[in-house]
């Protein structure tokens, strides 16, 4: 027994030093689906870790690992890959507030106030155009904007809300999406009480879908009445749905909140029990400190809208101290009758200046601040940060690969700056959403742009037709 001991013992101290003479064996290389490789992959995580060079490692449609380019090319073996060399690989965006189809109102009446912009030409003209093929001719349309400029989730509110998911479903985009509700007739239903029988079997069709997530979008205090906005908040609450909404878009509203409740309309909503349960407030423009505090208390997010606001001279929202008050802001474009584009790049270019203009603090809203509230920031406020808006093992695989390269971006001294103050929507190169590519070196593979844009153009014409020529 003692002379086996010996052996055997014998026998792994020779392993033992067999391994520290040559290093433990190979680990096994993994096999996954994709692999993107660029200069620099900003993760946008909690400790916002930048790999220079770096990869991201892609299983179906989550991400399997990401760090340094020669650790994940030791590692891994992928059916397809992206070589983004010389640029940016970042998490897709998150656009928190929009409407799709209206990008067939683009540029039809500009140089307005939101009250005579809204009452005297696009509701007339949402009347006399909007149907369902409307929606699917401008939803596409939209799609396309969107996943040209690095897009890969989208919040939408807007009629035949159906139309919108099937086309985005579609495409490949994620979205959260939601019935508009309103107190007057719109083109998909008559009064506030058919809206939310259509929002409950649109939230009843999508629930469990892998990119869709249905919700409910009141559209705004100062449209529906109370019983209205109770109503869309208990059904949100009834199956674990976010809430999407216009608050306190231009002083004109809460001045009129004032003389009919006696309070803001932040606080007239929260004595409805509005905001009990998850709220996205779009705008957030004029809001005040006691507003604030309650926004924060309720955590309710916010989704500023820079362009569509400056646009429609609606003000300036307190931004930097939202956030101050731990209130989570993320960025929208609105629509692209507002804005007049769907380029997330913009909208973060211009949160970050116009922060910097109200403040007259050159550190406010930071490059990195900026991309944060366009990614991960966004994500949290729509209740997806555990899947999407950083790039981390685990996270369904949404990310963009941006290019560098142009003579606006050259020389660069810092990624993140360079995403922020002169990257453009055009700039980004490959798109890939819960680990589909949906766009390749420019190239949309999911739809037909030549077949989008020429639809477009033709039910643009049908537009001139019913409303006239733009103003």
């Amino acid at each position: 027994m003692l002379k086996r001991l010996a052996v055997s013992s014998l026998l792994v101290a020779c392993a033992v030093a067999t391994l520290l003479a040559h290093g433990a064996p190979a680990q096994p290389r993994q096999s996954v689906s994709l692999i993107v490789t660029g200069a620099h992959v900003i993760t946008v995580d909690a400790a916002r870790h930048i790999y220079s060079p770096g990869a991201v490692a892609v299983e179906g449609d989550h991400i399997v690992a990401v760090g340094p380019a020669d650790g994940i090319r030791a590692r891994y073996d992928a059916a397809e890959t992206i070589d983004a060399t010389g640029q940016v690989v970042m998490p897709g965006l998150v656009n928190t507030h929009g409407h799709a189809p209206m990008v067939l109102f683009r540029g039809l009446a500009d140089d307005l106030a939101l009250k005579d912009w809204l009452e005297h030409y696009i509701f007339p003209a949402e009347a006399k155009t909007v149907s369902p093929e409307f929606v699917r001719v401008g939803t596409r349309l939209a799609a396309l904007e969107m996943i040209e400029s690095g897009t890969t989730t989208f919040t939408d509110m807007y009629y035949f809300e159906e139309e919108i998911a099937t086309v985005a479903k579609a495409a490949g985009l994620r979205g959260v999406l939601g019935e508009t509700i309103i107190g007057f007739p719109v083109p998909d239903a008559k009064t506030p009480a058919e809206s939310l029988a259509r929002a409950e079997r649109f939230m009843k069709a999508w629930a469990g879908d892998d990119l869709i997530v249905p919700t409910v979008a009141p559209h705004s205090m100062y449209t529906l009445d109370a019983a209205s906005l109770r109503a869309a908040r208990a059904l949100a609450n009834r199956y674990g749905a976010p809430l999407i909404t216009h608050v306190a878009e231009t002083e004109g509203e809460v001045t009129d909140s004032e003389k009919a409740h006696h309070l803001t309309p932040v606080a007239y909503l929260d004595s409805l029990g509005f905001f009990a349960g998850r709220t996205v407030a779009a705008h957030g423009v004029w809001v005040s400190p006691a507003d604030i505090a309650i926004l924060a208390e309720r955590h309710v997010g916010v989704s500023h809208n820079p362009e569509s606001n400056m646009k429609l001279a609606s003000g300036a929202a307190p931004v930097t101290a939202m956030r101050a008050a731990g209130v989570v802001v993320g960025l929208g474009t609105d629509g692209a009758a507002s804005n007049n584009d769907l380029d997330m790049f913009e909208a973060m270019r211009q949160a970050s200046f116009l922060a910097k203009l109200t403040t007259r603090d050159p550190r406010a809203i930071s490059a990195a601040e900026a991309v944060e509230m366009a990614t991960i920031d966004g994500a949290k406020i729509l209740g997806l940060d555990r899947l999407i808006g950083s790039l981390a093992a685990g996270k369904r695989a949404d990310l963009i690969t941006v290019s560098m390269s142009a003579a606006r971006q050259t020389p660069m001294y810092h990624a993140v700056s360079h995403l922020v103050y002169v990257t453009r929507g055009d700039d980004v190169r490959n798109v890939v959403v819960n680990g589909r590519v949906l766009m390749r070196d420019r190239r949309v593979l999911t739809l037909d742009a030549a077949a989008v844009l020429a639809e477009a153009n033709a039910f643009a014409a049908r537009v001139r037709a019913a409303v006239g020529e733009p103003r």
